[in-house]
Order: structure tokens, then C-alpha cells, then sequence
């Protein structure tokens, strides 16, 4: 039985550490480059081994960091590991050297270290000592050995070899046989320095004194503290058997390519046996010692000595096989003897290349630069000579190259610059090959995604947007979207859209247009007037997220189509006091007379701005004609003494739009025998100066005109106090601001007072007022505009011009509006005209005359200025 038998496995680590105390602390040894470490095996878990991080020369506080490890392959047992807080390589598991290295000699652990950023590989090498962890065994417990007792003194007979896994010293030394009277024992040395003992027959065997011999033999290692095992000798005493077999040679030598299919013949032996009969036939057989693996691979026959292949062969797992025969003969006290087969295989390139992706750096910036290291590759063949050697190369037509750096290792680096929008991701190719005839070769392909970098600014799809819209849009309709475009992806692809600050007539843009900040749709924010404003541009900037972010800008062209909103105005002849335009045509005029010309402009343009003029009504038609594009009033006979002395007129302005928009005037005519020097509602006329001071008609016309004036006046400061008094109380009671009434008391009359036509106009359906002002202007005395706050607009709308007098007898409250055809009613202010249209040159000293007595006479009170109406009358002058 095994010596030492009940040592448990605390036996074994208190022997590792008695090794390592004597041999001392691993020391790096440099070994062609790289480190190399000692450690005995059967260490336990977390035993020290070296101290990499302080022999690699590297910072032990990044280790983690830089994700310092061991690469090993696929499958294989991880035998050390490495502390990543203090850079010591650590036994991870129990290291058996029995185990890991199947054939004796130096045994190696090979490991490749890989530290990242930047990428360094280092390749270390730990032996694995051999320590006394196993003692000599013997294939079996007990031996029967048959002797002849014709055995000569001196006659050998080999035994069966003890087996000890251990290497070196550790291995079997040499063996001892218990004492006895007829044999002794012989150690003996193979040319492997392996030992096999002999028995030598020291005395000659008498079968009838004694027919069986016990001995006990004994192994022993020559390890410390030594180990041994022991197995029972039974020698049987036979009767003479005096020859045994013998080999041709006791030692074969044969090769054998790996490939070798079963049933191949090997070797055959041949042994003679002297003897005739029984005790000359002679058997075959594997000896008691041959390992598992031989009975595995190999099959002997018996009887022809023939060794054929049992099973698959593999170079390189093992290169060599040792087979131990015996042949013995079949008579009584059958001697074996042995002989030794060398079974040598050839390699054969059986084993494609293996490509490992050790360290994959994935996704890549589309700006690395050249020479960037994207991935470690790892090469192995297990073949030898050139079957083993390989070369490893990338597909074409990708910015990548490989480089090597250790002996089947690669880095996989780029070549030139990447651009994510040509190529967003590579399939490259990796072909490894080795050097074998014919060439195995293994193809892997490694993807590699290109990250995206924010280099491209946005671009839109337009260099310029031009956008028509029609004037009175509805605040918040969309009128336009723009759209841009980036070539990168993810956030760097996001765009947001904004508008450039910027000022259009004075204000900020943002309060025209707005735009989605995503979707690039554009909104008015307000109703456009074609009539203030024609046409605006605004910038566009589209903005991506990346970082730092990049724009793009587009100008966007915003032009307002006109509608025909604007009804026309007539500026001339201006009606007196609210009534009718009064003028006095001489009896004595002729076919032809000019008795005035109707003037009107329209803010529109266009065709919208085109005027007519038509007689709608008139108390004979036969009398007067209207030129329909000049608007002049001429006779179209001489006056009979059976016409009226008062003739009544309505002219139609309408303009060219669709549907058309239109303005009456009322004119009355009045056909005097001679013309007094008086201003005309159309025009100023001259009348020579003898006619003022000689006509008892003239006189009488002034002293009237004075009276009627001055009462007049007087009434319309009384109501107009009285009004103003109420009207303060009624929108203090009604939350407003009372209005303010400032009608011309206080200012002094013009001298042209009873010259001044004044505006009438038909109101707009539907119009209602809010809030109402009071507002003198210039004019006659006891006149004022009302300016009206509707609910739903914002601005001042001038809407209504009401003179400031006594309520009419069909006017049971002062506080109400007159009625439609007592004032003036405008739906809008008087907008700028269009230039388009201009007034006739026969027309233009009116209006002109007009707006200097319309602005100049205008009191302190009224902060406007002159209106839109003056406004449009200048620019049509001008």
C-alpha cells in the first residue's frame, strides 16, 4: 500500500510552504524580454505569486482603470489572477503540475497581460515546481512471479516499475526488498533515467523444500520528506521452463503521421523462444505499467505481435508515445521479458488558424486620427514547423491595416481619416493563414461602427424662401415652413429653428412672425396691412445639438398680397357742418361749365385702386355730366329760366376691385344770377373786387351767414357742456376712463372757417363701438372727431366724426350716436395710398388746400397731428 497514506491535504500546503520557505520569494526572471516567475504547485487560493504592477513598471492605481487582465483563451482554466487594487498575481486555483503538464520537464504557464489606453501587452511566463505531493505505485497490490527451480544462480527477473507522477528527485529513486534467503534486489536505470528493479536469484530453489517465496518490495522518491509504496512479491517455484523468449532488440523506434487512420500498422515485433511446444509459443501483451492512454491508442495481437492503431492521433497534445511490451511463452514457469516501442508522430497541418479578438475599442470616432488602435487580434495554430507559422492580413478597401507587435499578436489600426456620413459602419475582414501544404486558413470579420462627430452644419433645402400672403390673415395662421438638413446623426443631427432678432418698421420682429422650433413652421402673429407694410425679410437660423453646436442661416421673404379692403375717400368736395357739399353755378354758364371735379383716393393698389366716377342721382340729368375717370362735373347745356334754382347731385366713387367697394357724395348746386366771393366747396374762385362791395345780395348773404353762426355757436358751447358733464358720469359708473371732449370752445376760429368742406361717408355694416374720445381738429366751430375703441381690436380705429351740437328733435338721448346719415362713419383709418393712382392735375390744388386748412388750424388739445386722411392727401400731392 502508499506510504503516508492518511496525509490529508494539509500535508500538501504545509509542504508548499516549507518549499516556499526554503526557496524564498518568486523573483522575476527575464526570459528573451518578458518575465518569468517560479511557484510550486498546490498552492491554495490567493497565494502569492509576484508582484506585477511594481515589475511591469506600472502605476498600481490605474490598473482598474486601464482594465489590466489576463487574456487566456476560450474554455481554459484560469490558474492565476491578478489583484487589480495592488498589481499581485495570485494563485486563483489549485495548481496541479501533474495536470497541467502531462509530459515531464519544464512546465510553463504562459500569460498574456493587456492593459488599455493606451494599449501595451506584455507576455509573462510562470514555471510550475514540482513539489512531493505523490508516492510510487504499482500497477497492481501483488505480483505472482513463477521461477522455475531449474533457475541458475544469478538469474534475473525483472519486475514491475513503480509509478510516481512527480518529476525530478520527486520521481522514484530506488527500491528495497525485504529480507529473505534465496533473492536479492537490483536497481536498474533505462536511458530515460527512469528505474525498474530486478530480482536476482541469490540461491538455488528447491520446489519440494518450498513452493512459494512472499517478499515485500518497496518504492521510494527522493523527494524530502521521502514517500514510498510497496507491493507483495509472490514467487511460485515451477518446474523447469529453462528458456524464455527474446526480442530482435530491446528497444523500437517508428514514425507515424498523426493522421493515420485506425487499424494502421505501427510495428511488428518479433521474439523467439528456444524452447519446442507450448514453451516455445510466445504472447504478446502491453505490460502491467503501460499508461490508459497507449491501451487507448494502440492494440497489440496477441499471438503475430502485430501493434496496430487503435485510436485518433494528435501531435499536438503529445508528439511521442512510449509503449512497453512483454512476449512470454506459454509452457509452465513462463519468464515475460520486455522491450520498449518508441512510437514517433509526424505533424500534419490538421488544424486551421484561430483568430481571438483579445481587446475590441468599438464604436470609433469618424475624427481619430490615422494609426488609431481599434482591436487586438490573437493568432494561434497548433501545428508546429511551418503547419504552425501564420500571417494574418484585413480585406481590401478598408481605411484599417494590421501591425504586428508580438509574435501572434496584431493591432488593428486605421489608416486614414473616417467619415460616418460616406460610411457609417465596416465589416472588415480579417484572413488568417498559415504556412502549411496545402495552406489552412480561417476567415473572421469584425464590425466596426463609426461615432458620429458634429462637423456638418445644417444646410437648407432652399438658398432663399419668398412667401406671399394676403393681407388681414388671422393672427396665428401658418404662412410659410422651412426645413434644413444634417448629415450627421442622433443629437447632432436635432435641429432647432429660431428667428435672428431683428426690427421691422421700428418693432422687433418676434412680434410679426414666430416659428416651431421644431417643425420649422412659420406663423403671423398679426394681421397684415398691405396698405402699412409691403413686403419684410427675416432670417432663419437652424441650429443642431451636437457640441459645440453649428447653424445655418436662410432669408425668408415675406410679401404682403393687397385684398381690396379700403373703400374709396373722397377728399373733395368736403360737406359743410354734416350736411351736403353746397357750390353756386351762375346762371350764365354755358355747355361745358367746370363746375368741379370729385375727388377720392383709395389706400389699395392695383386694380383694387382703380377709381370710377358715376351720377347716381341727380334732379336733371340733362343738365350735368360726371367724367367717369376724372371725376369733373360739367354742364352739359345752358340753364333755362324753367330750371331749379337748387339742383341736387349724388356721385358714386367705386373702385376696380372684387367685389367693388364704393363712397357717395352728396352736392347741391345752387344757380345764382351772379357769384359771390366766396370759397367753393370744389375750389377757391376769384371774383373781382366790385362785385364784393356793389351787390345788395352779397350783403345780405354775409349779415345772415354772421348771425345764423353766432347762435349757432353759442348753442353747440352750451350742449356741448352739458354732454361732456353726463358723459364724465356715465363711464365713471361704468368702469371706463371718461372721455374728453375738448370741441373747439377754446380755440379761435379760422378765418377760412366757412370755407371748409367736410367729409361724408356711408358706414360699414355691422360696425359697433367701445369706448369713445372726443377729438378737436381744425374746422368750424363746435366740431369734433370721435375716435372708438372697438372690443376686439387693440388699436384706435377712427371710426366716427360727430359734430358736437344739440340733439335733433328726433333725439331723445344726446348721449347716442347720430344717426348714418347725420355724421361721418369710417370702418377703418385712412390708410397710406397706393402711388399707383394719382389724382388729376386739375384736381390737386384742392386737395392740397384741404389739407393745409384741415392741419393748419388744429388746437393744442389734439396730440395726433394731422390724420391718415391728411396723411394720404400729402403723399397724393406730393
Amino acid at each position: 500500500m502508499e506510504a503516508g497514506a492518511g496525509c490529508g491535504h494539509g500535508q500538501l500546503f504545509l509542504l508548499s510552504l516549507l518549499f516556499l520557505l526554503l526557496a524564498g520569494p518568486p523573483a522575476p526572471r527575464p526570459a528573451g524580454g518578458q518575465l518569468r516567475y517560479a511557484v510550486p504547485e498546490e498552492l491554495e487560493h490567493g497565494a502569492f505569486v509576484a508582484n506585477l504592477g511594481e515589475d511591469l513598471g506600472l502605476d498600481v492605481s490605474t490598473l482598474s482603470a486601464r482594465r489590466f487582465r489576463i487574456v487566456s483563451r476560450a474554455g481554459a482554466r484560469q490558474h492565476l489572477e491578478v489583484n487589480l487594487e495592488n498589481g499581485i498575481l495570485f494563485v486563483n486555483e489549485r495548481i496541479d503540475r501533474e495536470e497541467v503538464c502531462e509530459a515531464g520537464g519544464t512546465c510553463l504557464l504562459h500569460l498574456q497581460l493587456l492593459v488599455e489606453s493606451p494599449l501595451e501587452l506584455y507576455r509573462v511566463e510562470v514555471e510550475v515546481l514540482d513539489i512531493n505531493d505523490h508516492a510510487p505505485t504499482f500497477p497492481w497490490q501483488e505480483y505472482v512471479l513463477e521461477v522455475a527451480e531449474s533457475a541458475v544462480l544469478g538469474a534475473r527477473f525483472p519486475l514491475e516499475s513503480a509509478q510516481d507522477p512527480d518529476v525530478g528527485t520527486n520521481s522514484v529513486h530506488t527500491y528495497r526488498l525485504s529480507p529473505n534467503g534465496f533473492f536479492s534486489l537490483e536497481v536498474q536505470t533505462r536511458s530515460d533515467a527512469s528505474k525498474f528493479a530486478e530480482l536476482v536469484l541469490e540461491r538455488a530453489l528447491d520446489r519440494e523444500q518450498q513452493r512459494a517465496h512472499r517478499l515485500l518490495l518497496t518504492a521510494l522518491d527522493g523527494g524530502v520528506p521521502e514517500r514510498s509504496g510497496t507491493a507483495h512479491i509472490l514467487v511460485t517455484v515451477l518446474d523447469a521452463n529453462d528458456n524464455v523468449p527474446a526480442f530482435d532488440q530491446p528497444s523500437y523506434g517508428v514514425s507515424l503521421p498523426e493522421d493515420a487512420p485506425a487499424g494502421t500498422l505501427v510495428i511488428q515485433l518479433n521474439a523467439t523462444d528456444l524452447d519446442e511446444g507450448p514453451n516455445g509459443e510466445i504472447e504478446y501483451s502491453f505490460s502491467g505499467h503501460a499508461p490508459p492512454r497507449v491501451r487507448e491508442l494502440f492494440h497489440i495481437e496477441p499471438r503475430s505481435g502485430q501493434v496496430l492503431l487503435k485510436g485518433p492521433l494528435d501531435y499536438e497534445r503529445t508528439s511521442l508515445h512510449e509503449l512497453y511490451v512483454q512476449a512470454k511463452d506459454r509452457g509452465p514457469s513462463a519468464v515475460a521479458v520486455h522491450c520498449r516501442v518508441l512510437v514517433h508522430l509526424l505533424d500534419v497541418n490538421d488544424n486551421a488558424p484561430e483568430v481571438t479578438l483579445t481587446s475590441v475599442s468599438t464604436p470609433v470616432l469618424e475624427d481619430a486620427p490615422p494609426g488609431t488602435v481599434i482591436a487586438v487580434i490573437s493568432v494561434l495554430d497548433r501545428d508546429s514547423g511551418d503547419n504552425g507559422r501564420v500571417s494574418c492580413e484585413v480585406g481590401p478597401d478598408v481605411p484599417f491595416e494590421l501591425r504586428s507587435s508580438f509574435r501572434n499578436y496584431y493591432t488593428l489600426v486605421t489608416t486614414q481619416a473616417l467619415d460616418r456620413e460616406v460610411v457609417s459602419e465596416y465589416n472588415v475582414s480579417i484572413t488568417a493563414r498559415d504556412m502549411g501544404s496545402p495552406a489552412l486558413l480561417t476567415r473572421s470579420t469584425l464590425t466596426v461602427p463609426v461615432s458620429d462627430v458634429n462637423d456638418n452644419a445644417p444646410r437648407f433645402l432652399q438658398p432663399s424662401y419668398s412667401v406671399y400672403v394676403m393681407e388681414n390673415n388671422a393672427p396665428g395662421a401658418s404662412i410659410c415652413s422651412v426645413s434644413a438638413l444634417d448629415p450627421d446623426c442622433q443629437q447632432n443631427a436635432y435641429l432647432s429653428y429660431s428667428i435672428a432678432d431683428g426690427h421691422i418698421h421700428g418693432m422687433p420682429v418676434g412680434t410679426y412672425v414666430s416659428i416651431n422650433s421644431d417643425s420649422g413652421h412659420m406663423y403671423a402673429l398679426r394681421s397684415l396691412d398691405y396698405e402699412q407694410i409691403r413686403s419684410f425679410q427675416i432670417q432663419v437660423q437652424a441650429q443642431d445639438a451636437g457640441f459645440p453646436p453649428l447653424s445655418a442661416n436662410v432669408t425668408v421673404h415675406i410679401f404682403v398680397l393687397d385684398q381690396n379692403d379700403n373703400a374709396p375717400v373722397i377728399v373733395s368736395p368736403m360737406p359743410r357742418n354734416g350736411s351736403v357739399a353746397t357750390e353756386l353755378v351762375p346762371r350764365s354758364a354755358g355747355p361745358g361749365y367746370l363746375v368741379g371735379t370729385v375727388s377720392a383716393v383709395d389706400a389699395d393698389a392695383g386694380l383694387n385702386s382703380r377709381l370710377s366716377y358715376q351720377l347716381l342721382q341727380a334732379t336733371d340729368f340733362t343738365l350735368f355730366s360726371l367724367s367717369p375717370d376724372t371725376g369733373e362735373l360739367r354742364t352739359l347745356r345752358s340753364f333755362l329760366e324753367q330750371d331749379a334754382t337748387r339742383q341736387r347731385l349724388v356721385v358714386q366713387v367705386r373702385d376696380g376691385g372684387q367685389p367693388a367697394l364704393s363712397a357717395t357724395v352728396s352736392l347741391l348746386l345752387s344757380v345764382v344770377e351772379t357769384m359771390p366771393q366766396t370759397l367753393s366747396d370744389f375750389s377757391e374762385f376769384s371774383l373781382p373786387p366790385e362785385a364784393s362791395s356793389s351787390s345788395p345780395v352779397t350783403l345780405y348773404l354775409l349779415v345772415s351767414l354772421g348771425s345764423i353762426s353766432f347762435t349757432f355757436l353759442l348753442a353747440i358751447l352750451i350742449l356741448t357742456a352739458i354732454r361732456c358733464r353726463g358723459e364724465r358720469r356715465s363711464h365713471q359708473g361704468g368702469g371706463c376712463s371718461p372721455p374728453r371732449c375738448h370741441c373747439c370752445p377754446g380755440s379761435r376760429p379760422s378765418s377760412d372757417g366757412l370755407k371748409t368742406s367736410n367729409l361724408t361717408a356711408q358706414p360699414p355694416a355691422g360696425t359697433t363701438a367701445a369706448t369713445c374720445l372726443d377729438v378737436p381738429v381744425g374746422g368750424p366751430p363746435g366740431y369734433c372727431y370721435k375716435v372708438c375703441l372697438g372690443p376686439e381690436s387693440a388699436q384706435s380705429d377712427f371710426m366716427f366724426l360727430k359734430p358736437c351740437s344739440p340733439p335733433r328733435n328726433n333725439e331723445k338721448d344726446p348721449g347716442k350716436r347720430s344717426q348714418p346719415g347725420q355724421h361721418l362713419q369710417v370702418s377703418k383709418q385712412i390708410k397710406q395710398p397706393n402711388t399707383d393712382w394719382l389724382p388729376p392735375s386739375a384736381q390737386r390744388p384742392a386737395l392740397k388746400r384741404y389739407q393745409i386748412r384741415h392741419c393748419g388750424n388744429r388746437g393744442s388739445g389734439w396730440k395726433g397731428g394731422c390724420g391718415d386722411g391728411e396723411v394720404i392727401s400729402n403723399a397724393v400731392l406730393n
